[in-house]
């Protein structure tokens, strides 16, 4: 009798979530520091994107982090001012193609979800003017090779992932500084150890102070600099050693502590 109940009535559903009016996210708009419109529905335990803010399209920032939305929708692409979007602690399984239309996104956090490599459009790739992606603690095996058009990229997370194999690419994208590969299952392979060395290097010549080293280490230094003319740009200044402090590096504790990952989200920004 309660089986015939219940199919005559509602099916059950997961949490509604909160609803957004039109009212809740006009008054969620701040300013940012450089004068730009950032709508911020973090942490208002919405599960469906609110299809309300669409009416607030000409924002320049958005943030939906730390809720429990599923799904990206189509229409995230009439976002068109979009330069900064912040989706981390979610549970997106799947991101639209059409999120590769936000020409304009240099910061894309999709952190803490749910995204495999099939559902992590190709589109993607094309976000040409993307500084920082930050794909760490998902459930993805492969990247795809074409990251390394985003030739703009600076700072990369791919933490706590399923990676066994990073593209040849990354390694040669002209602009990163910041790599966070920690935590993945690579194998021990030659072929492997080469992709990550490749990649380790960009990261060394930040990570060295010329004033550090002694005299006939500084020589030979120089000498291996006039023979990477290509890396040459990517060689620490003298004057000042570069702080790698502010890199996003959560661990398994950051699921239960996202006060405090969401402060080191913020001045990676």
């Amino acid at each position: 009798m309660a089986n015939k109940k219940m199919a005559k009535g509602k099916h059950k559903t997961g949490p509604k979530g909160k609803k957004i009016t039109l009212k809740i996210a006009k008054n969620s708009i701040r300013i940012t520091f450089d004068g730009k419109r950032r709508l911020d529905l973090s942490k208002m335990g919405i599960t469906t994107f609110p299809k309300v803010i669409l009416k607030l399209a000409e924002v320049e920032e958005l943030d939906l982090s730390r809720n429990m939305i599923k799904k990206i929708p189509d229409y995230i692409e009439k976002f068109e001012n979009l330069r900064w979007l912040d989706l981390h602690s979610n549970q997106i399984e799947k991101l639209p193609e059409t999120i590769g239309n936000l020409a304009n996104l240099f910061h894309l956090n999709l952190a803490n979800n749910k995204i495999t490599s099939k559902s992590l459009p190709l589109e993607i790739t094309n976000l040409k003017n993307l500084r920082t992606l930050n794909l760490g603690l998902n459930s993805l095996d492969s990247i795809p090779n074409k990251i390394g058009t985003l030739q703009e990229l600076q700072e990369v997370g791919l933490f706590d992932n399923l990676l066994t194999t990073l593209p040849t690419s990354m390694g040669k994208l002209p602009k990163l500084k910041k790599l966070n590969i920690k935590r993945n299952p690579f194998p021990q392979l030659e072929e492997e150890e080469e992709i990550k060395h490749s990649i380790k290097r960009v990261e060394a010549l930040y990570l060295i102070n010329e004033n550090d080293l002694c005299e006939p280490c500084k020589t030979k230094s120089k000498k291996e600099r006039d023979k990477l003319n290509k890396l040459a740009s990517l060689a620490p200044s003298s004057q000042k050693r570069a702080n790698f402090a502010n890199f996003l590096t959560p661990n398994s504790t950051a699921k239960e502590n996202q006060e405090e990952w969401r402060e080191k989200v913020d001045l990676i920004d």
